[in-house]
């Protein structure tokens, strides 16, 4: 029995791995490289055609939409500095001083070629092309061995479909949503007692490096908004992007909020110090409604990166509620502070500095504020893409008019060049 589980254990194991798109994306540059390489063993004079698979690599590392919008980008790289390591093989070889030279001129080439991000590549590819090139009469070799490689990679994205990052930038969505509420939940627990100003300014920096983390998200989010585009595994591929990068933006919007709350707590050790921030049953009442809030930050990202319907209403149920208990929650805390402030009006505006904020992240966190966000986005996407449309649309017109008009004019010198014939 127990070997039964480690087999099934096992299999699961291999199913993951088969499914994982690191694995995929692995395996699919391996196999691009190397059909590019047989196919250049017959096609190449070159006795190993490495360039080939090195072309290959550089283009079947993207996502299918990039391959379209930025591979003819990366393939003119790749030739241009081809054609340059061939001018500098032909006349100087490899020294110390034409490798300088060489740099110098390929990335001078990438911007007159306009290859945008991809000008590094030129001297990438001049320098490796260098390398393995030795006989002036084989040089030319490298530009066939590059198409054979840019013609594979093409090839195995149209085939065999890059994977989707959409799971990676959820896990990511995720785990930003669990490091907000950590800090809000220490947060809270140092609000209900005597916080020392230097532990209330220690949660300020941590509420600061949340933007690194943003940046790190949205640089997964992009990746698994380009493995959407054009992808013929992706029936929703739109609703996906929109979905997740308006779930981003509301955490972002969370984590700004969040450090101005923190800002303002550290404000009101300073001032308060050595008493405590609030009374003892409002300070219960803050712990109480940013621990609510921290579940909600929770619930909202589990629902923002739910791609089953089950498990999305189930997360909008859960999210719903916790926002419910935080509203009721926060009416209790503005009473709270209100007979405080009626008590002792010295910090009444970092009070309501703290209400306010707490409130706009519930705000922004309910379900009819996101609907309504996700219809505009929506709506904004259609338009955009209709508007490109209506643009290819009057440019075919535009060309069969010119069509239109010029065929008179041919008639009219036939017309003019028989009549000349007949005089």
């Amino acid at each position: 029995m127990r070997h039964v589980r480690e087999w099934a254990a096992s299999l699961v194991r291999f199913v993951k791995l088969r499914r994982d798109p690191v694995v995929v994306q692995t395996l699919r540059s391996a196999a691009a490289a190397t059909i590019a390489y047989v196919v250049a063993l017959r096609l190449s004079p070159e006795a190993a055609p490495l360039t080939a698979p090195l072309t290959a690599l550089l283009v079947v590392q993207v996502t299918l939409y990039a391959t379209l919008t930025n591979g003819i980008r990366r393939v003119n790289a790749v030739v241009a500095g081809v054609l340059v390591a061939i001018a500098f093989s032909l006349l100087v070889g490899l020294t110390w001083w034409s490798l300088a030279l060489l740099i110098v001129a390929s990335l001078a080439v990438g911007r007159l070629v306009r290859v945008d991000e991809y000008v590094p590549e030129v001297a990438i590819s001049a320098m490796l092309v260098l390398g393995v090139t030795t006989v002036g009469d084989t040089a030319w070799a490298r530009v066939v061995e590059t198409l054979i490689g840019a013609v594979v990679g093409f090839g195995c994205n149209l085939l065999f479909a890059p994977p989707v990052w959409v799971d990676e930038a959820g896990e990511s969505i995720e785990g930003l949503a669990r490091r907000v509420r950590q800090l809000m939940l220490r947060m809270g627990e140092e609000a209900s007692g005597r916080t020392p100003v230097e532990r209330a300014t220690q949660r300020l920096y941590e509420a600061r490096r949340l933007d690194h983390d943003i940046v790190e998200v949205d640089a997964a989010l992009r990746q698994a908004e380009d493995s959407l585009r054009l992808n013929p595994r992706v029936s929703e591929g739109l609703l996906h992007r929109v979905v997740l990068r308006t779930g981003l933006d509301t955490l972002e919007i969370c984590t700004v909020v969040l450090r101005v709350l923190a800002r303002t707590l550290t404000d009101l050790a300073k001032e308060r110090e050595p008493e405590r921030l609030f009374a003892p049953a409002t300070g219960a009442a803050v712990e109480q409604l940013l621990s609510e809030i921290a579940d909600a930050v929770v619930s909202f990202a589990v629902l923002v990166t739910s791609h089953v319907t089950a498990s999305a209403e189930s997360a909008e149920s859960r999210l719903a509620a916790e926002l419910r208990q935080a509203a009721a929650t926060r009416d209790k805390l503005a009473q709270l502070l209100l007979e405080e402030v009626q008590r002792d009006a010295r910090s009444w505006q970092l009070y309501g500095a703290v209400l306010t904020e707490v409130n706009r992240i519930i705000d922004e966190m309910d379900t009819e504020h996101r609907s309504r966000r996700l219809f505009e986005e929506l709506d904004r996407t259609s338009r955009e893409q209709r508007e490109r449309l209506r643009r290819l649309t009057r440019v075919r017109e535009g060309l069969r008019d010119s069509d239109r008009l010029r065929v008179p004019d041919v008639l009219r010198r036939n017309r003019s060049g028989n009549a000349e014939g007949s005089d």
